[in-house]
């Protein structure tokens, strides 16, 4: 039997540093949603645990222990298991990637052997992206990423779009100039698309400045997004990835075409954020 599983994007629509603690970790109070674009797992049963990898993306993936996809089949069992990731999302881009990847194995790994899922701080142990990733719905994710509250979200239209540029996250944490932000308010009910893109737009990503600061090519980017009528362009997570939201499916298809026709060598994605969370549940291959 074999086992395939969806590992969607994670996109922080909100992503706000409110603190830091003693041992390092910064403390973040973000809305995070998911889209129907994403890597995809096939688990199957083999000798110890092992990892191959194709797709658009694969090239540079590392298939060791370094691989967090591999650290989380591992917390389920240790008896064997194959994963064949084929992987569709860049990696180091701040849509949670390898996070997405890690909680994907770990649900796969779970239907493959019948067995209990880790315990919820085991899990955080593979990083503070990876509890969110675990059930993939719009949820206010507080602490280090743990503490999650799930949202009532509409469905957002989108375009993702990165650059190809390497952003690195420690480098973005470093050149913060601040790290005790005010937190986001409370999230209201949402009308509709047009009243979450004006509570959003109130929000902030405390790691964006910092990002350009880095490298100007993000800025680059959420000028592209908006000379295509988004109605709001944020980055996600440390970068380079940012995302633009639009009115209508058909606004960010058009917006997500006229991007990827001036920019061929970027990565685009004209997509929905939201809950994919059926997208996600394990199923036999």
């Amino acid at each position: 039997m074999a086992i395939n599983v969806f590992a969607p994007a994670k996109v922080n629509l909100s992503l706000h540093i409110t603190g830091q603690r003693a041992d390092g970790y910064h403390l973040l109070d973000s809305l995070v949603a998911f889209a129907p674009v994403g890597d995809r797992l096939v688990l199957s049963a083999g000798q110890g645990v092992t990892m191959s990898v194709d797709g658009p993306e694969g090239t540079g993936v590392p298939v060791n222990d370094s691989n967090l996809a591999l650290r989380g089949a591992r917390l389920v069992s240790e008896n064997g298991v194959h994963i064949a990731l084929t992987k569709d999302l860049p990696a180091a881009a701040g849509i949670g990637g390898g996070s997405s990847d890690a909680a994907a194995a770990i649900r796969g790994a779970c239907a493959l052997f019948d067995a209990p899922m880790p315990d919820e701080g085991v899990i955080l142990s593979l990083g503070a992206d990876v509890p969110m990733c675990m059930t993939p719905v719009p949820a206010r994710a507080m602490g280090i990423g743990g503490d999650l509250e799930r949202v009532a979200l509409p469905r957002l239209p989108a375009v993702l779009v990165n650059p190809r540029v390497p952003v690195s996250t420690p480098s973005v944490f470093r050149t913060l100039t601040r790290r005790d932000n005010p937190p986001m308010p409370d999230i209201p009910a949402f009308a509709g698309v047009p009243d979450a893109i004006a509570w959003l737009a109130d929000q902030r990503n405390d790691m964006q400045p910092a990002a350009i600061a880095i490298d100007p090519m993000v800025a680059t980017v959420l000028d592209a997004l908006g000379d295509t009528g988004a109605a709001l362009s944020r980055m996600s997570g440390s970068g380079a990835t940012c995302f633009g939201l639009y009115p209508t499916d058909a606004a960010a298809r058009e917006a997500g075409a006229a991007i990827a026709a001036a920019h061929p060598d970027w990565w685009v994605r004209a997509t929905w954020l939201g809950d994919v969370s059926e997208m996600a549940v394990p199923q036999v291959a």
